[in-house]
């Protein structure tokens, strides 16, 4: 018969049995679900996986059907336009006047939307039959070649040359009273195009088309064509070799002239930077009695920066080592112009009037010396100034300043926004001597 003693140690070894029995239990119970939630997540995600895939799938589907239909139309869209090219083609060579017309106007129009065609139709042997037609009398085909001409030469320099080399320039009307006033500007328009190939050392075989375009020029045009024309001659001018033919054929007096005119003012200055760096171009500008007043009115337009550059760089070069351009300078009353400049011009225009200010400086201070002789062979300012002479001459100067100063306060205080700036800037002028002046 067992003990008490042992029979409590038995029952509790049972206990504990049955406890470690049950968290097992527990424990597997919660690693199988812990095992079916990983599996349905899988699954989830492979379900997931698999309607993406199928989704991607269906998508690439689509995308390949519409790449192959836009293929297609493509296709189609390129035989379409290869058997209007070729009828177009056909018509301009064979057709009749008439047919020629439309041809034109119908490559215009193929030449506008595909480079590739602009490029194609040219080797089809175009080009001449086109220029035939610019040398007509008729007015419809002679526009109708020039606007096909203008979009062909639109952007490719082989149709450029190949419009040139078949004689295009040799073939332009002789009497311009005969042009209607949108034909000019066709012609101007095409003529500019061409005329960028002097910046590729294009050997253009004769500059006689120059009078063409002064004729243009000196006609009563739109500022468009006339642009257009300046255009073409700044670009001839780029090319120190073709200075001769633009003053040989009287263009000089023409762009004075034309530099005047604000519309057009900035093309006919750069033609003249241009023609001002060679002896004969410099010569011709230096003997016109225009020079130097219009390049100092120049000075005086606010609302066109580009120009009062343009002319402070030409007087630059006309005053450089000239006594004479310098004293015409003076005369035409140059210093407040160039103050007014300095004060308000662009950051380029105020360096280069800086500079030409130093330079009539230096000059007055050599006449105005106590012992001012000739200090070199340029600068040969005649006999010494006594001291009232030189006195005067500072207090002449001084006024000049001030008169000066106080035109451009004037104009500076009808920008300022406040009655405090304007003030601020008034006593600020006032108060300033022409001694801090850095010039």
């Amino acid at each position: 018969m067992p003990t008490p003693s042992s029979s409590s140690s038995s029952s509790i070894w049972v206990l504990s049995n049955i406890k470690f029995q049950f968290f097992t239990r527990i424990r597997r119970f919660l690693q199988s679900k812990a095992t079916r939630k990983r599996c349905e997540a899988s699954n989830c995600l492979k379900r997931e996986e698999n309607t993406q895939n199928r989704d991607e799938q269906n998508k690439a589907e689509k995308i390949e059907t519409v790449e192959v239909m836009e293929n297609h139309k493509e296709e189609e869209d390129v035989e379409e336009t290869e058997i209007l090219l070729q009828k177009t083609v056909k018509m301009l060579h064979f057709g009749s006047w008439e047919e020629k017309e439309v041809a034109a106007k119908e490559i215009e129009s193929l030449v506008k939307e595909d480079v590739k065609v602009r490029k194609l139709i040219t080797e089809l042997g175009v080009v001449p039959v086109l220029v035939s037609m610019v040398a007509s009398q008729v007015a419809s085909r002679r526009s109708a070649g020039l606007t096909a001409l203008i979009h062909l030469a639109d952007g490719t320099y082989t149709n450029k040359a190949l419009i040139v080399e078949a004689g295009l320039l040799s073939n332009l009307p002789k009497k311009i009273d005969l042009i209607d006033e949108s034909t000019m500007n066709e012609f101007a328009e095409l003529l500019l195009s061409l005329s960028s190939l002097a910046n590729t050392q294009f050997p253009f075989a004769s500059l006689d088309f120059i009078p063409f375009l002064k004729d243009i020029l000196e006609k009563e045009t739109t500022f468009d064509t006339k642009r257009s024309c300046l255009g073409a001659l700044y670009n001839l001018s780029t090319m120190l070799e073709n200075a001769s033919s633009l003053v040989s054929y009287g263009l000089v007096p023409l762009l004075l002239e034309l530099s005047l005119v604000k519309e057009i003012s900035e093309k006919a200055l750069a033609t003249l930077g241009n023609l001002l760096v060679t002896p004969l171009g410099k010569k011709a500008i230096e003997n016109s009695l225009m020079v130097p007043q219009n390049f100092v009115e120049i000075l005086s337009w606010e609302d066109k920066p580009k120009c009062q550059e343009l002319s402070v760089y030409i007087l630059m070069i006309l005053a450089h080592q000239s006594i004479s351009q310098r004293e015409k300078m003076a005369q035409a009353r140059i210093v407040p112009r160039l103050l007014e400049v300095v004060l308000l011009g662009s950051p380029l225009a105020q360096k280069r009037a800086m500079k030409l200010l130093q330079w009539f400086k230096d000059e007055r201070q050599i006449k105005m010396g106590p012992h001012s002789g000739p200090q070199s062979p340029r600068f040969a300012m005649g006999s010494p100034l006594n001291q009232r002479d030189a006195k005067e001459g500072k207090n002449m100067m001084k006024s000049l300043v001030k008169q000066s100063l106080h035109k451009n306060l004037e104009i500076i205080t009808q920008r300022a926004n406040a009655n405090g700036e304007s003030s601020k800037l008034k006593s600020l002028v006032i108060s300033t001597s022409s001694k801090s002046l850095p010039y």
